[in-house]
């Protein structure tokens, strides 16, 4: 009697699947690959220790030096993949003996790949912000891990070969459009990494400039993208030569509406090659007064005493004039006027402002400071204090606001005035004047 499904078929693929799990799965060699596994995942839990503590003392060095600060996330991705990537390069030895042998290698196959797909999903993922193409790049991942694990991947690759189409001269398949975007992510994600690797480098240990490490960090980075987007176009076999008319008319539509973003640009270059600005300068633009935090391609960072932090366009840094107090060093020279009145000893006031300097902090004992006498004033006799300093990042405001209140404090308790402008006003006799009237005239007639 004929039923409405044949169960024949699956109960076929059932009996093999049973012969395959009793044979392969529950087999004395299978036991000898799942030993072998825990054993490189014992081994990479030991050597992952001594490069945690290398990794902590990294993040520690970073967590000193903010300029360092900028690797610190992709330390703590790597800090996460390192156990999954050790496993996979110790399955992989387990795996290429047991090939040499002829040994089975089923489940050391399966546990490579799984590794291997767990160290791309947490170094890929990592560092993403959105979590939703997080999620999706790594289902991607694991689909990939499924058809290596059941050895579906070449029928699919052929499959992708197969849907193709020609732009042009180029033949491009559906493969190939497959791939393009995963190597480019991943050529992109190696090279923001290496950049980070490459600052990180420049600024613990090549003993550079700040803003020689900036020029070549930024030079690197620069590099590095270019060379991506280059492999992934070779990659598909566009000749770049296409471009070449493209990119000139494109260059000269750009050259007119970002004309201010390419000067900005090219000043920042300038102002990294010249060494005239770097990070820590203390500089002085206008009103501005502050010391500069970060040089970025287009702006320049400065945080002032109040803690604003103003965004100067690189071309007005090269522009328009800009003092630097920290140039070739830091001893810069304060100046603070003062005015007595004329009835003073002005030896004695000399004595005492140059006390108050001597009792202030930050000023420094060599040079020392001095007072000299400017001029005779409408009001006053015009003094001044000078003082030295090798701390400019810390203002000039407060120090001098230290100062004057020493100097008043000094100058009451000896008796000392300081004078105020005085005016005499004198006021003339009115001559008597005698108005005669018309009515006057009339009574006299």
């Amino acid at each position: 009697m004929n039923t409405f499904l044949d169960m024949a078929p699956f109960q076929k693929i059932w009996l093999q699947a049973q012969a395959i799990f009793w044979q392969r799965v529950l087999s004395w060699a299978m036991v000898a690959q799942i030993v072998a596994i825990a054993c490189a995942i014992l081994l990479a839990f030991r050597a992952a220790r001594a490069i945690y503590a290398w990794f902590d003392r990294l993040q520690a060095l970073g967590s000193k030096l903010p300029e360092l600060a900028g690797g610190l996330p992709f330390l703590k991705v790597i800090n996460r993949t390192i156990r999954s990537f050790l496993a996979f390069i110790f399955v992989w030895i387990a795996f290429g003996v047991a090939e040499h042998y002829g040994w089975p290698r089923e489940g050391l196959h399966t546990a490579g790949i799984i590794s291997f797909a767990l160290t791309m999903v947490r170094l890929l993922t990592g560092q993403m912000q959105n979590r939703f193409w997080a999620r999706v790049l790594a289902g991607a991942i694991w689909f990939w891990a499924a058809l290596y694990i059941t050895y579906l991947i070449d029928p699919w690759l052929n499959l992708l070969s197969h849907v193709a189409f020609k732009l042009g001269k180029v033949h491009i398949s559906l493969l190939h459009l497959t791939r393009a975007p995963a190597i480019f992510l991943l050529l992109y994600w190696l090279s923001r990494n290496l950049s980070m690797i490459w600052r990180f480098w420049l600024t613990a240990a090549s003993g550079l400039t700040p803003a020689v490490q900036i020029l070549l960090s930024r030079l690197g980075s620069i590099f590095l993208f270019s060379a991506s987007v280059f492999l992934v176009l070779h990659y598909l076999g566009i000749d770049l030569t296409v471009f070449a008319l493209f990119s000139g008319a494109l260059g000269l539509g750009l050259g007119f509406g970002l004309q201010k973003v390419f000067a900005n640009l090219v000043s920042g270059f300038i102002l990294l090659a010249d060494k005239s600005i770097k990070p820590g300068d203390v500089i002085q633009m206008g009103d501005k007064y502050g010391w500069i935090n970060f040089l970025g391609s287009r702006y320049v960072s400065v945080i002032t005493r109040d803690a604003t932090e103003h965004l100067i366009p690189n071309e007005n840094l090269i522009t328009n004039e800009v003092i630097n107090w920290s140039y070739s060093q830091n001893l810069v020279r304060l100046k603070v006027a003062v005015g007595v009145g004329y009835a003073t000893d002005l030896g004695e006031a000399r004595d005492l402002m140059l006390e108050t300097a001597a009792d202030t902090k930050r000023v420094l004992k060599d040079p020392e400071p001095s007072c000299r006498l400017l001029g005779f004033g409408d009001n006053a006799v015009n003094l001044e204090l000078l003082v030295w300093i090798n701390d400019p990042q810390n203002g000039l405001g407060s120090l001098k606001s230290d100062l004057l209140w020493g100097i008043w404090r000094r100058f009451r308790e000896h008796g000392i005035e300081l004078p105020f402008p005085q005016r005499d006003v004198h006021l003339k006799p009115i001559p008597e004047v005698r108005i005669r009237t018309g009515l006057e005239k009339d009574l006299k007639e």
